[in-house]
């Protein structure tokens, strides 16, 4: 009951003019940065950072908060539209996103589709967040490198084996994450490896760039082999939001996997270094545990509800650590606390108490945000699709355009954009045989949090393996990782015996 009235107390603070009006301007901000690919939430937020000098704290983290939330629902927009995710985030929202766009011809309900799950598992997030947050940023500290590692593992092993027709091929476009992802300073070490002589890659291989070609420009690739006759171009007329308002079939299909990934993704967000990206692709693996009415990649309403929901309730549940521990979840969070710290305020237990007009005006602004996002983002879907209406002929520069823009601003060299035309070069090859891109940008991401985890637990332990199977939580993922890899073999031995 107390945490209920310190929350209308938080509202009370955010309903003053200056602060309402610093989260109108977060919301809208986030929407179009998460828009613009190669920008992303921690560039966004790290821009913005400086001009909030003069800010009080409390309206300098209504704005950036609100930025960061919103920054959810604008990644969605180009991922599902162009097949070019604005933020890492969205890498899984374009798996079904696009297809649900362009092959199935409903542009208006994939938008909706994903702005209504990114809401309910942004309420979800920050529902659990205004109950739980303290606590639940000690549950986060009870996963260290071991339990980590586990976790990644598994969900490494669960989308590695499972997206695609072929198994195999999805474990080879995995393996071939991995390698990618080991280019540049070891993590620990910070000694060079496999960067062949050349100075640009000991900083390894960027992901925005990397990201942008394999999914996008590849797809421009394909387009122009194929003579234009790939194209996705629709006809669009006067479409208005009624026109794109999803079905009640549509609906009923979103709301399970939404709930699900709204409270998965809020227990990720609070997990050391895993974030919102990670969230996206373990509620999208999660779902393939349940049933769907289209096979997840084809255009799925609950593929994108899946990883869309778990993204958003993943940025309410960095708030946690990163307000009552001090301990940033993400590269966004370490901004916002170079923030909090900027502005004299000393995040930890004592926060909530000390200075509860910012923490609890934080909270209860991020239920404005969510809000506010998800009006404006609905409001505007008309617009939107008719990207969709343009000629191929204009579509394709347009389109390349954005990946060339984004690659570069992304890393600020035209290293960038020679990653992104190497990588769209290698989606090409990928598709054209039939392997899956997504587990090897799922492994890519991955990979260095799994190593370095790993690395520190052998540490710990004097290099026995045993520290991963002493301890209950990582001992609970192993077993449900073994599951996942017995549970194709045991489905064709039950087929094989049927017959």
């Amino acid at each position: 009951m107390e945490n209920v009235l310190m929350l209308f107390g938080g509202f009370q603070t955010v309903f003053a003019f200056d602060n309402l009006a610093a989260c109108l301007l977060g919301a809208v901000l986030g929407l179009i940065v998460g828009a613009m690919p190669g920008i992303g939430s921690l560039a966004g937020c790290a821009l913005l950072l400086p001009l909030t000098y003069k800010f009080s704290p409390t309206t300098a983290i209504i704005m950036l908060g609100a930025l960061y939330y919103s920054n959810m629902y604008g990644g969605a927009f180009s991922a599902i539209l162009l097949n070019i995710p604005g933020d890492s985030p969205a890498v899984m929202t374009s798996v079904d996103g696009y297809p649900m766009a362009t092959k199935r011809g409903r542009p208006g309900q994939a938008l909706f589709v994903s702005n209504i799950s990114s809401c309910i598992g942004g309420f979800i997030g920050i529902l659990i967040l205004t109950f739980t947050g303290p606590a639940l940023a000690k549950v986060g500290l009870l996963f260290g490198p071991a339990e980590m590692t586990s976790l990644l593992l598994m969900a490494m092993t669960s989308v590695g084996w499972l997206m695609g027709e072929n198994p195999i091929r999805g474990v080879i476009s995995t393996l071939l994450g991995i390698i990618l992802a080991t280019i540049g300073m070891d993590t620990l070490s910070g000694s060079p490896r496999f960067n062949f002589g050349s100075l640009y890659l000991m900083g390894g291989i960027p992901f925005i760039p990397f990201v942008i070609g394999s999914v996008g420009f590849a797809q421009i690739i394909k387009i122009m082999a194929s003579r234009g006759s790939l194209s996705s171009q629709l006809v669009v007329n006067k479409l208005t939001i009624r026109g794109s308002l999803p079905s009640l079939s549509d609906l009923k299909r979103l709301l399970p996997p939404a709930l699900r990934s709204g409270v998965l993704g809020t227990f990720v967000g609070v997990l050391p270094g895993a974030g919102a990206t990670t969230a996206a692709f373990l509620g999208y693996a999660a779902q393939r545990a349940f049933k769907s009415k289209d096979p997840l990649g084809s255009g799925a309403v609950e593929g994108i509800a899946a990883c869309e929901s778990a993204n958003n309730a993943a940025a309410a549940g960095a708030f946690a650590p990163l307000l009552a521990l001090g301990i940033p979840g993400s590269g966004t969070g370490a901004v916002l606390l170079g923030g909090l710290i900027m502005w004299g305020l000393t995040p930890g237990p004592l926060l909530f108490s000390k200075s509860p007009d910012f923490a609890w005006g934080l909270i209860a602004s991020l239920y404005l945000a969510n809000l506010v996002a998800l009006a404006i983002s609905a409001g505007i879907i008309p617009f939107l699709v008719k990207i969709l209406s343009v000629p191929v002929k204009l579509m394709i520069p347009l389109i390349t355009v954005v990946c060339f823009v984004g690659s570069y601003s992304s890393s600020n060299s035209m290293y960038g954009v020679c990653i992104m035309l190497a990588s769209g070069v290698l989606g090409y090859i990928l598709d054209r045989n039939k392997y899956p891109i997504a587990p090897m940008l799922l492994a890519f991401v991955l990979a260095p949090m799994l190593e370095s985890n790993m690395r520190k637990a052998f540490i710990i332990s004097g290099g026995s393996v045993d520290i991963f199977f002493s301890r209950p939580i990582s001992l609970a993922f192993l077993f449900i990782m073994m599951a996942l890899i017995l549970f194709p073999v045991i489905k064709a031995i039950i087929r094989a015996l049927r017959k």
